[in-house]
């Protein structure tokens, strides 16, 4: 079941890439972290729905995952002017992973077992609406050389 949502997730990383080079992608973040949000709200009926729950739930999880990482790299680096864009992007990556997803899994694993499967889904639209809520404050900026 994993496997099937991961290709979801190969398919919509370049997906997501091409809309974004075409709309924006700070548009695309914001249209994937609303979409994270709704998501998390019926996390845990449509993952206790059953196998097939299980396989929606994964295929829409990896794909709305995909769709943040298509623009991503891009967004990131454009924060920053051209003489530090390689490290402030990987320093940005890199903390956000070590501040914020290195404990996503522990607060997920006592959320579900204190409160139940649906607390983990509020847990992930509240991250999602931290992550818009950053989207709308920070303007898109491009430094040109």
């Amino acid at each position: 079941m994993q496997l099937i949502g991961v290709l979801f997730f190969a398919v919509t990383i370049p997906w997501s890439a091409w809309l974004a080079d075409r709309h924006g992608r700070r548009i695309m973040m914001i249209i994937a972290s609303a979409l994270i949000i709704l998501f998390g709200l019926f996390l845990g009926p449509l993952f206790s729905a059953g196998i097939w729950g299980v396989v929606a739930t994964l295929v829409i999880g990896f794909s709305l995952m995909g769709m943040t990482y298509g623009p991503l790299g891009t967004l990131l680096s454009e924060l920053y002017p051209t003489a530090v864009r390689y490290t402030g992007a990987s320093v940005s990556f890199s903390m956000a992973g070590i501040l914020g997803a290195s404990l996503a899994p522990y607060i997920a694993t006592s959320l579900a077992m204190k409160h139940g499967l649906g607390a983990v889904g509020y847990y992930l639209s509240a991250t999602a609406l931290l992550s818009l809520i950053a989207l709308l404050i920070n303007r898109e900026r491009r430094y040109e050389d």
